[in-house]
């Protein structure tokens, strides 16, 4: 039958799909479950889970189940979405991404959207991105937060603390990140290490594989390599080179400004130097296995030689999902200056500095 109804029992769903014979094949087909409370997913082996769409983009689904909590599912895996109330579709079009709102039915081929009383319909292949539609601004905004502590006591005294945080914000149409990065090290009542490195970026997604970046920033400080302040601000593009379910890869890159402030120098140096610099960097983000992830970033800068020349910031981190909000990440750091400025008293910092990180995360 065609007319099967969901409403009440849900269940039967699963006994429509578990029902043998070409006819109850042919009913489980043509039943499509209500949308007046849930959104639906179907997978390409035929079950459908029940629950709230919470992102689509770069190629993962992410579906918190109502039955099985939070799934992330690769896109290639799902036959259908049937959405409950307005969803926010990012449509590619030759003329750019274009956003439409409106209640929602992905197919195997097409995606079709009632907005505003019109129906419209795109291929399935021009999808870049589904969000909540009807929701608050606060509901475009996610943190995970990073904390590691480590005490030592009896004949030696050494406090650690190590803190990280992701602030993002993501839309169809644009993203906005904040990264932190700090580091303190005490030993009995001597500190030993003490830096920080705080970047933030906009972007504006300009096609699929193309994104503008009107504006990115960092600021560093780090005294123990004669670093009182760093700032850095400029304006560039990027553009993905892998965007799969499993794998995400881009390069970006801009002209910026940067100035510095040293903590000390040899008598004839400027304290405060500034320059013109060109700034490139690379993001890759992969699923290793179903609960181990590997990222890494690479940024470096070619600035003038009061600058240092060259400067790079690299980090590798290697996620392990302990729950659906806590993860263990272990981080490996290289930070390199090409040319150190001298100190006051003629020393000079080393040019590489290294950190292993064991931190625990917290989505929020």
């Amino acid at each position: 039958r065609s007319d099967l109804d969901f409403t009440d029992n849900p269940d039967l769903l699963l006994l429509a799909q578990a029902s043998p014979g070409a006819e109850s094949k042919k009913a489980w087909e043509a039943a499509l479950p209500p949308t007046d409370e849930f959104d639906w997913v179907q997978t390409t082996s035929g079950e459908w889970l029940k629950g709230e769409l919470k992102v689509l983009y770069s190629g993962t689904l992410e579906f918190d189940s109502d039955e099985f909590d939070l799934q992330t599912l690769d896109w290639d895996d799902v036959a259908q979405v049937r959405g409950h109330g307005a969803k926010r579709i990012s449509i590619d079009t030759p003329e750019g991404p274009v956003t439409v709102i409106g209640e929602m039915v992905v197919t195997k081929d097409k995606v079709i959207v009632d907005s505003d009383g019109e129906t419209k319909e795109f291929d399935r292949s021009q999808l870049i991105s589904i969000t909540p539609g009807a929701v608050s601004e606060w509901d475009n905004w996610s943190a995970k937060v990073h904390l590691g502590l480590n005490f030592t006591r009896g004949n030696s005294e050494q406090t650690d603390f190590t803190g990280k945080f992701t602030i993002r914000r993501r839309t169809p149409d644009n993203r906005f990140v904040i990264d932190y990065l700090g580091n303190f090290t005490n030993t009995g009542d001597t500190q030993t290490v003490n830096n920080h490195r705080l970047n933030t970026f906009f972007d504006i997604f300009a096609a699929k594989e193309y994104f503008w970046r009107p504006v990115f920033a960092e600021y560093y400080r780090d005294p123990f390599q004669n670093i009182d302040y760093r700032a850095t601000l400029g304006l560039g593009g990027g553009y993905h080179i892998i965007d799969t379910p499993k794998t995400t890869w881009n390069v970006s890159g801009g002209p910026a400004y940067r100035a510095t402030r040293y903590v000390s120098v040899v008598p004839g140096d400027s304290q405060k130097v500034s320059t013109p610099a060109l700034v490139l960097g690379t993001f890759y983000d992969t699923a290793l296995t179903k609960l181990v992830d590997f990222n890494g970033r690479y940024n470096l800068s070619l600035v003038n030689e009061e600058s240092g020349t060259y400067t790079h910031h690299a980090i590798a981190t290697f996620e392990i999902e302990l729950t659906s909000i806590l993860d263990f990440d272990i981080s490996f750091v290289w930070d390199r200056t090409q040319n150190p400025q001298a100190r006051a008293d003629g020393s000079v910092p080393k040019q590489d500095d290294f950190q292993l990180l064991l931190t625990f995360g917290v989505d929020i």
